[in-house]
C-alpha cells in the first residue's frame, strides 16, 4: 500500500514559473489593489475591471510552464498516493502530470454564473461583459474572492486528516482557512514545510526546508525515500 502524501501548495511554487505571487511586498496584486479586483464588492462596482484583470491573469497562466517543483511532485506519484491541495488558480500541477489536485480558491480556466455556482464552464479565452450562463446571468471567473466562503475547505480538511505524510510548499501559512489545514493532520505523522521564509511553528514532527520550491523539492524527494512502502 502506498502511503498517502498530502501536499498544500501556495503562490511560491508558481512564482518560479513566472506567475506573480498572491500579494507582493507593496500590497498590490499585479499593480491592482486587491479590494478593487478580488471581492464581491469589486464585482458589483466594476465588472469590466474585474474581468480585465482575470483575463490578463488567464493569459499569464497560458504562457507559463510547470517548474521542477510541479514535476517533482508528479514524479512522487510512482511511490506515493499523492493528493495536492493548492491555493493557486493556475493549472501547472495538472500540466506537470499530477492526477489528484484540489483547488481551494478556484480555477482560472473556469467561469460560472454570478448567481448560481453550479453553472460552471471551461474557458481559455477572455470572459466578456454580456457573456451569460444558461440561467441568463453574467459569467464571472470561477475564483473564490476575499469575503467569500471557501467551498472546498471541508474536503481539503478531510484529506489532511487522512494523510500519512503532510507537506507545505510555497506558502507562508498566513492565508486562512488554508493555513489551518496543517492542524487537521495527525500529531504523529511527519510534516514538511518548504518555503523561502518559514514562520515559527510549534507543531510536532516538522522538518523545515528553508529554500525556494524548486530547490527544496530535491531535498524533499530525497527525504521521502525512507517512507516508500
Amino acid at each position: 500500500m502506498k502511503k498517502k502524501l498530502v501536499v498544500l501548495t501556495g503562490a511560491g511554487i508558481s512564482a518560479e514559473s513566472g506567475l506573480k505571487t498572491f500579494r507582493d511586498s507593496d500590497g498590490l496584486w499585479n499593480g491592482y489593489n486587491i479590494e478593487d479586483v478580488a471581492t464581491p464588492r469589486a464585482w458589483k462596482k466594476n465588472k469590466q475591471l474585474v474581468l480585465d484583470f482575470y483575463n490578463m491573469r488567464r493569459k499569464d497562466v497560458l504562457n507559463a510552464q510547470p517548474n521542477a517543483a510541479h514535476t517533482g511532485l508528479a514524479n512522487l506519484q510512482k511511490d506515493f498516493d499523492v493528493h495536492i491541495i493548492t491555493q493557486n488558480i493556475d493549472d501547472l500541477h495538472e500540466r506537470a502530470g499530477n492526477k489528484n489536485v484540489l483547488h481551494l480558491h478556484g480555477e482560472i480556466f473556469k467561469m460560472r454564473s454570478e448567481l448560481n455556482e453550479s453553472f460552471i464552464y471551461e474557458i481559455r479565452k477572455d470572459i466578456l461583459l454580456g457573456d451569460v450562463a444558461n440561467d441568463g446571468a453574467q459569467l464571472r471567473p470561477h475564483i473564490v474572492w476575499f469575503e467569500e466562503p471557501v467551498p472546498m475547505i471541508e474536503q481539503a480538511a478531510a484529506l489532511a486528516e487522512e494523510a500519512d505524510i503532510f507537506a507545505v510548499i510555497g506558502t507562508s501559512l498566513v492565508v486562512y482557512p488554508a493555513a489551518g489545514l496543517i492542524h487537521y493532520t495527525k500529531k504523529v505523522i511527519p510534516k514538511f514545510i518548504i518555503d523561502k521564509t518559514i514562520p515559527y511553528s510549534a507543531l510536532y514532527n516538522v522538518t523545515a526546508i528553508e529554500k525556494p520550491a524548486t530547490q527544496g523539492i530535491a531535498e524533499f524527494i530525497e527525504l521521502m525515500q525512507k517512507f516508500i512502502a
